[in-house]
């Protein structure tokens, strides 16, 4: 179990930049290092969708929606992992969470809001 704690998120006009922050503080490096980690967003009403990911060798992947505006990225020697936004849409209004692939359901953090008004 990894104890996340998301931050960064804020209001952004449409065509702004955000960077998303996520730590895992009381995880050790052992284990944090190999696990792929994730970025999600839940939207009012919606389900949680996989926004992008990185893996141990520092792979990603993203949806389509965000492919060419998200960039994913990690500092191990951190425990950290970063999703810069850029040219934000009013449709990726959301609560952005991360947590690792496969899911720890027992790893979800409280999320951070962002806000692109339309």
């Amino acid at each position: 179990q990894m104890l996340l704690v998301e931050s960064g998120g804020g209001l952004v006009q449409a065509g702004g930049s955000l960077r998303l922050t996520c730590r895992a503080p009381r995880t050790i490096t052992s284990v944090f290092n190999p696990t792929t980690m994730a970025w999600y967003r839940q939207a009012p009403g919606g389900q949680r969708d996989l926004v992008a990911s990185i893996s141990s060798r520092f792979s990603t992947s993203y949806a389509d929606a965000v492919k060419g505006r998200f960039t994913i990225s990690r500092d191990n020697s951190r425990k950290t992992v970063y999703l810069q936004m850029n040219n934000l849409r009013p449709e990726d209004t959301a609560v952005y969470y991360c947590n690792s692939i496969p899911v720890q359901d027992s790893s979800w953090g409280q999320g951070t809001q962002v806000t692109v008004p339309g």
